[in-house]
């Protein structure tokens, strides 16, 4: 039986480091900037540490899961301890790796949270470079959808190759680009971005990709970019999302919420939404699906704790009041 996704991104462990920060708020000629502070020559306490399952592909192979679909994942993981952790939360999840190890550390991040609410991650590569295309079993690569999350330096190329391998057989695309993706630029990303069904982006990661544009504009460029049905989603924190589908666009509200931290709120956001395309192929209620989920992650620490599964998901809805319009847009 084929799977509903296959998600194909980074495995990595998070440790949640809990220390006193300051923030720096600063201006540049371009922006203003928020940066976290810690004063040199100093030993400063950690008052909580957590570690937890972590990485694009993880992330959103958890939220797939839990909200009922058939769900693999495909990434690179190393042949150590860390990798024993993330192959027992996917088997506890219900997760098919589908990925090859490798004698190289799995990759790890340090998360550091800030007075207000939002995160600096320290990250290690480590074994998610070494993802490559030979090592891929394409005879397990049956699937209705492969779901991208950022991969960088050699594992990018094997993403290419999978998307190319994606178009010939009949599988779609759903791609959530990083910044520093965003920064190489659209003919970099083209090889993924041209066989791209489904896009989903901040709205920093949209401006840095086409401009410095209204949101209209902004979907409007990256729905030339990808492949001719396809989707575009930009996401703006608290400022809620936007949707295009080449004829209508629409916003969502955020909903309001007590952010304990952020970490995994853009992935919960976008696996949900291709979730409730999955499931009933309507923008509205994959909208729905993809605030509601991200609001619970953002609720708790760690990108997984919180993922809901499809039951609490639909009960949350049924009680929620959402602030959401739909208009065509003039070229659409």
């Amino acid at each position: 039986m084929p799977y509903d996704v296959i998600t194909v991104g980074s495995a990595t462990i998070d440790a949640f480091a809990d220390t006193e920060s300051e923030l720096i708020k600063i201006m540049t000629t371009h922006s203003e900037e928020d940066l976290i502070a810690y004063p040199v020559g100093t030993k400063i306490l950690i008052k909580e540490l957590r570690f937890l399952t972590g990485g694009g592909g993880t992330n959103t192979a958890c939220s797939f899961a839990r909200l009922g679909l058939k769900t693999g994942y495909l990434g690179t993981i190393g042949k150590d301890h860390n990798g024993g952790i993330v192959l027992d939360f996917l088997k506890k999840e219900g997760i098919d790796f589908l990925g090859t190890r490798v004698d190289k550390p799995t990759g790890f991040s340090v998360i550091l949270d800030s007075i207000e609410d939002d995160r600096t991650i320290l990250t290690h590569k480590g074994a998610n470079d070494y993802f490559s295309f030979a090592s891929v079993n394409r005879r397990k690569l049956r699937a209705e959808w492969f779901y991208f999350s950022a991969m960088t330096g050699k594992a990018f190329n094997a993403l290419c190759r999978i998307a190319s391998f994606a178009e010939k057989n009949g599988i779609k695309i759903a791609f959530n680009p990083s910044s520093y993706l965003a920064e190489r630029g659209k003919q970099f990303l083209k090889p993924v971005l041209s066989r791209t069904n489904l896009l989903v982006l901040n709205r920093e990661e949209a401006q840095i990709l086409v401009g410095k544009e209204d949101i209209a504009h902004l979907l409007e460029d990256l729905r030339n970019l990808i492949a001719e049905d396809g989707i575009v989603v930009i996401t703006d924190g608290r400022k809620g999302a936007d949707a295009f589908d080449g004829s209508h666009h629409w916003h969502i509200d955020a909903l309001k919420v007590k952010v304990k931290e952020t970490t995994g709120a853009g992935d919960a956001f976008a696996s949900s939404f291709l979730a409730g395309l999955i499931k009933k192929n309507d923008m509205e209620f994959a909208l729905k699906l993809a605030v509601t989920n991200s609001a619970s992650v953002v609720r708790y620490a760690g990108a997984k704790e919180k993922l809901l599964k499809y039951r609490e998901a639909l009960a949350q809805m049924k009680k929620t009041r959402y602030r959401i319009t739909k208009k065509k847009l003039k070229n659409g």
